[in-house]
């Protein structure tokens, strides 16, 4: 591990279990990942794949809401399992989330102002309420809003990209070196998906704190990101710089997600269907890799072997083709 990391997954996997008795199922949700968010300077490391593969679960083992099955999760080079009460505590000031439901996350019979005043009051931050307030208010001009436009009001009367921005501001009362942003941006329309991207950004730059940005959106991702990485059914196929990946990419379902992006253009429109291979394998009898049945370039060591991770250049990428 670099002493330079910030946050490194290790060969981490979560299994879930459904059914009861006989009858139970095992899920792997999060199988061998492993990566890293460097410490040397702040960054956008966007973790991106289709619904289902695996990235909430990640987010949610980040932050301490679950536990690894298998594999380390180290944060400025402390392994998590280590952790103690105090510990704890430590890193969930030096860790933050932003979800996707900007409304879910207040309750609708407090005004905003109790999301914002509660962290400083638990890690005692602020020591009178003059005190607080002053933080609170600078908190908010530093994501773009008015503290007398938004304090003592309810969660119902302020719009999707406000709520979204108090949250961010709640993020940063406590000085945090990692914000998890999961699907921040989802549930907000267009215009309001670019202010909150503008603020991640001038976060990133002016208040130096890295964002490890979870999504489905390749565009959004290549707007924001310093580095990309591609999950498939619990996977990590592809991990490297976003130029790159997004101008080059190794592994096939990083191609096929790339091609499926639609071009506002006329000019360029689709000319033809992408055609997947039959399915071959039910999900009980796969050994191989778990592209296999959608890949078009697939081979027979792909049937029964799982692919290792190969380093090519910057980049790190799964599959037999290299």
């Amino acid at each position: 591990m670099s002493v330079h990391s910030l946050l490194e997954l290790r060969n981490v996997t979560k299994i879930f279990s459904t059914g009861v008795l006989f009858f139970r199922q095992r899920i792997v949700a999060v199988d061998d990942v492993s990566f890293r968010i460097p410490g040397e300077r702040p960054v956008v490391f966007t973790l991106a794949g289709e619904s289902g593969s695996g990235k909430t679960t990640i987010a949610r083992l980040i932050l301490g809401f679950l536990k690894p099955d298998k594999g380390d999760i180290v944060y400025r080079g402390r392994n998590l399992t280590a952790f103690s009460s105090k510990d704890w505590n430590w890193y969930r000031r030096e860790v933050q989330a932003v979800f996707q439901d900007p409304y879910a996350a207040y309750n609708p019979i407090y005004t905003v102002d109790r999301v914002l005043f509660t962290p400083l009051k638990k890690y005692r931050l602020t020591f009178s309420d003059s005190e607080a307030s002053e933080m609170v208010a600078k908190a908010l001009e530093s994501v773009g809003l008015r503290p007398e436009e938004i304090l003592g009001r309810y969660p119902y009367e302020l719009s999707g990209g406000q709520r979204q921005r108090v949250l961010l501001a709640r993020s940063l009362l406590l000085k945090p070196r990692l914000i998890i942003a999961d699907e921040p941006v989802s549930m907000l329309d267009a215009s309001l998906r670019a202010e909150v991207l503008n603020l991640m950004l001038d976060l990133k730059n002016k208040v130096g704190v890295s964002f490890l940005y979870i999504t489905h959106d390749l565009s959004t991702a290549s707007y924001i990101s310093d580095f990309l990485a591609i999950m498939y059914r619990g996977v990590l196929v592809e991990t490297g710089p976003i130029d790159e990946v997004i101008e080059e990419p190794l592994h096939p379902y990083t191609k096929l997600l790339l091609d499926s992006i639609p071009v506002p253009d006329p000019n360029k429109r689709w000319t033809s269907r992408v055609v997947l291979p039959p399915r071959e394998y039910t999900e009980e009898k796969r050994m191989g890799c778990k592209f296999y049945d959608r890949c078009l370039l697939r081979m027979n060591i792909c049937k029964d072997n799982v692919p290792p991770p190969k380093i090519i250049n910057s980049r790190v990428v799964r599959c037999f083709l290299y």
